[in-house]
């Protein structure tokens, strides 16, 4: 039996994809980690959402909301990465479009540019801007 194809759309099979990254192998660039973090946001995967936000900036498990409020499932339909920039020795952007659906709505677009940084060897999700 195929493993299921990765939810981040590059067309490999979830474990030799963000697969690895979500079993702790670390990301090797942002835009691995920003992709990593769409399927996880897919598969509702918050703890890696959480170990993988960087500490400035982290969210409170709490707040992460990825809970459907009734009647409100959230659908994700894709997502395209549009840019990946290195801009430190550290520190990187990733411009892309996640498409997504709530309930049986409108299909809806996130734009964002987001910042990374690299600790220790380990990428992290800083902060991003919506375009």
């Amino acid at each position: 039996m195929a493993a299921e194809p990765c939810p981040c759309g590059y067309g490999r099979a979830y474990p030799a994809c963000c697969g690895r990254w979500h079993a702790g192998e670390p990301a090797p660039d942002a835009q691995a980690l920003m992709c990593s973090r769409y399927s996880a946001y897919v598969l509702g995967l918050a703890d890696y959402l959480l170990a993988t936000w960087h500490p400035d900036t982290r969210p409170a498990a709490g707040e992460l909301g990825l809970e459907d409020a009734p009647g409100a499932r959230t659908v994700w339909l894709g997502l395209e990465v549009k840019s990946h920039a290195v801009t430190g020795a550290d520190a990187a952007e990733v411009e892309f479009v996640a498409r997504f659906r709530i309930g049986g709505g409108r299909a809806q677009r996130l734009a964002e540019r987001s910042r990374f940084e690299r600790i220790d060897g380990r990428w992290y999700y800083r902060d991003g801007d919506h375009a």
